[in-house]
């Protein structure tokens, strides 16, 4: 729980800062055609913080399949899904300071973690996670994050 309250209050104060220093928040958009018919933003910058939103293990070029072979497969696409978001606007997996992991079945909670535990290494983001009753195209996972991405200066991003 400590962790999760550093997270948020790291979240809040960076908001702040932000806000504070007169700057309006950045909502990015996918490349991706099929995605900018999508109500929501693929992240949103504001300050230094990145906010992904939620990815699921659909695979690019495939009409946005989900990939298959069950969690193991589906949470290496959704994994390789945030480095993917976070590469474009100029963060890494490493800039990650915070995670929420939905799970179709909380069963899958040890595949997931090890699956996690090749794209994550310690110190690792502080994470939540919970069961869902449905995730979006029936996907057995949906991980969202939060990146502390300074801007580069003179680098717009």
């Amino acid at each position: 729980m400590r962790w999760f309250r550093s997270a948020a209050v790291l979240c809040l104060c960076a908001m702040s800062a932000a806000a504070f220093a007169g700057e309006r928040p950045q909502f990015l958009g996918s490349p991706d055609p099929a995605a900018a018919k999508l109500p929501f933003s693929e992240a949103v910058r504001s300050g230094d913080l990145l906010f992904l939103s939620g990815q699921i293990g659909t695979v690019p070029g495939a009409d946005n399949a989900l990939a298959k072979g069950g969690i193991g497969p589906e949470a290496e696409q959704t994994l390789g899904n945030i480095r993917a978001v976070l590469e474009r606007h100029g963060a890494s997996m490493r800039d990650v300071v915070k995670c929420t992991v939905f799970l179709a079945d909380i069963g899958d909670w040890p595949a997931f973690n090890e699956v996690y535990r090749k794209h994550f290494s310690a110190p690792f983001p502080a994470r939540s996670a919970l069961a869902a009753s449905g995730l979006a195209m029936g996907a057995k996972v949906e991980v969202e994050c939060i990146a502390q991405a300074p801007r580069k200066a003179g680098k717009a991003r």
